[in-house]
C-alpha cells in the first residue's frame, strides 16, 4: 500500500508488536524505533504504550524522544498516540501524583470516579476494560468509512478531561462521557486500542498508513 516508513516509539511501555502487525496486515510498512533520529527519519509517527504515565513521561525525556515527538508534530508529520500514547500527549496527569505530559493537547488525566453518580453505578468496574461503542465526528480521518456507533477495545483506569471540545474526534460513555479519541491538526490519537479492535480497528490502522 504504501513506501512510507511508520515509527513505533518504544520506550519501555507495551506491546509495540501487535501494532506493527496490524499496520503490516494493511500494506503499511512499520520499524519499532528507540531514537530521536530514528523518529526523524520516518515518514509517520505511533506512539503506544501501556503502564504507568510517571515511568513513560521520564522515560521519553531521558532519551530524547519528547523533544522528537514535538519536533516531527511541528513539521506536520502524521502522528498517532494509542492509549498511554494518548494520554501522555496532555499537559498534566494525576496517576499517582502530579505529573507533567508533553502539552500537546489541552487537558489533563484523570481517575474515574463513579462516587458522584450514585449507587446505580456500583456495578461499574475499574479498569474499563472491554468493549465500547464510539460517539465519532466522522469529519475525523481517523474514522473514515466506518458504520455507526463502531466498538473498540478499552483497557484504562484514567481518562481525559478538560480537553477543548473542537479536538476532540470521538466520545464514549462509560458511567459517564469522555473523550475517546482526539484530533487536533495532523495530531490523532485513541485512548482505545485499534490494534486489538479487530475489523473496525484494522480500519483505523489502514486510515491512518493511507493519509
Amino acid at each position: 500500500m504504501s513506501n512510507e516508513t511508520i515509527a513505533i516509539i518504544d520506550y519501555g511501555m507495551g506491546n509495540l508488536r501487535s501494532v506493527q502487525k496490524a499496520i503490516e496486515h494493511v500494506g503499511g510498512r512499520a520499524e519499532i524505533v528507540t531514537t530521536p533520529e530514528a523518529v526523524r527519519k520516518a515518514e509517520k509517527v505511533i506512539l503506544p504504550g501501556v503502564g504507568a504515565f510517571e515511568d513513560a513521561i521520564a522515560r521519553l525525556r531521558e532519551t530524547g524522544l519528547d523533544d522528537a515527538i514535538r519536533d516531527e508534530i511541528a513539521t506536520g508529520k502524521w502522528f498517532l498516540g494509542i492509549c498511554l500514547g494518548f494520554q501522555l500527549l496532555f499537559e498534566r496527569s494525576s496517576e499517582h501524583g502530579e505529573h507533567e505530559g508533553l502539552g500537546l493537547l489541552a487537558g489533563e488525566v484523570r481517575h474515574f470516579d463513579f462516587s458522584v453518580l450514585g449507587a446505580d453505578h456500583e456495578h461499574l468496574k475499574i479498569p474499563h476494560m472491554g468493549w465500547n461503542t464510539l460517539d465519532y465526528r466522522r469529519s475525523c480521518p481517523l474514522f473514515a468509512g466506518l458504520g455507526d456507533e463502531p466498538s473498540v477495545y478499552f483497557v484504562h483506569s484514567y481518562h481525559a478531561a478538560g480537553c477543548v471540545e473542537a479536538e476532540v474526534a470521538a466520545w464514549c460513555d462509560y458511567g459517564y462521557r469522555f473523550p475517546a479519541a482526539m484530533r487536533k491538526d495532523n495530531i490523532l490519537a485513541t485512548q482505545f486500542h485499534p490494534e486489538k479492535s479487530q475489523a473496525i480497528g484494522l480500519k483505523m490502522v489502514e486510515n491512518f498508513v493511507k493519509l
